[in-house]
């Protein structure tokens, strides 16, 4: 069973149409690159399945279930979450500051779902005098156990402002694993990169996939879509032109259909 099912997915922002009846599924351990020019949709859909938006017509299913995602929280509830292309990281704060950021631990909320929780839900009758005291050790020990798990050379107490491109993906990206997700969407985490941090990414990514996460990958690099996904997905002006296998295409294919020169495959 596909643990997410689009059928129909349509997006309209009063006469402009973004999109037009997008149907997909993504597989448990599979990678899906989402490729096309700008303007394609590709964002839209993918804030779509995160939450941000509503589409206009269509149905959403994961694990074969109907759902309605009424925000960002409501899809990480279920097992979504999302790196955004500027990574919504804070410069001035650690590694491990940024990987709990509005999730941090206490003495009272020992695990990020507590800590997403009203102060008064967090709280049992015995823990009402109990100040909100950061629990940084606790904060400290389980970044580093992620970026172990990713075999990631960053480290906890490090300054965001202060690491490579390649570590602030690796912050976003752990920071997706605190809930421990079954799909992660990934918006242009190759973007404006040098060649060697790319690497590290497209690692980062593979990791996922071993650890069972399926993943949606929206990417303008086609060499990286072709290194690291199992299938591809061709927008061109918010439809949805090719569904197919990478082994199956090739990026000279790709680039057709991204420009018009291919109509679909």
């Amino acid at each position: 069973m596909a643990v997410l099912e689009l059928a129909g997915i349509s997006k309209q922002y009063g006469a402009i149409t973004a999109l037009t009846d997008i149907s997909l599924t993504l597989q448990a351990g599979e990678v899906v690159g989402l490729v096309g020019d700008n303007g394609a949709g590709k964002t839209t859909l993918v804030k779509i399945i995160a939450g941000n938006f509503h589409p206009t017509e269509g149905q959403i299913k994961l694990n074969g279930e109907v759902v309605q995602l009424h925000g960002p929280k409501d899809a990480r509830s279920k097992g979504i979450e999302i790196v955004y292309q500027d990574l919504a990281l804070a410069d001035n704060l650690t590694a491990a500051a940024n990987i709990f950021l509005g999730r941090e631990l206490t003495l009272v909320a020992k695990t990020p779902a507590e800590a997403e929780l009203p102060w008064y839900k967090r709280r049992k009758w015995w823990q009402w005098p109990l100040p909100e005291i950061l629990d940084y050790r606790a904060m400290y020990k389980r970044s580093g156990e992620l970026f172990a798990e990713l075999k990631s050379e960053t480290r906890p107490r490090d300054l965001v402002k202060r690491m490579s491109g390649g570590q602030r993906q690796a912050v976003a990206i752990a920071r997706t694993r605190l809930s421990n997700p079954r799909i992660v969407l990934m918006d242009e985490p190759t973007a404006a990169i040098s060649v060697r941090q790319v690497a590290e990414v497209l690692n980062l990514i593979r990791r996922l996939r071993e650890q069972g996460m399926a993943i949606i990958l929206i990417s303008h690099r086609i060499p990286d879509v072709f290194a690291v996904c199992d299938r591809l997905v061709v927008l061109r002006r918010g439809t949805k032109v090719a569904d197919k296998r990478v082994a199956d295409s090739s990026p000279e294919e790709v680039t057709g259909l991204i420009t018009g020169a291919i109509e679909r495959a």
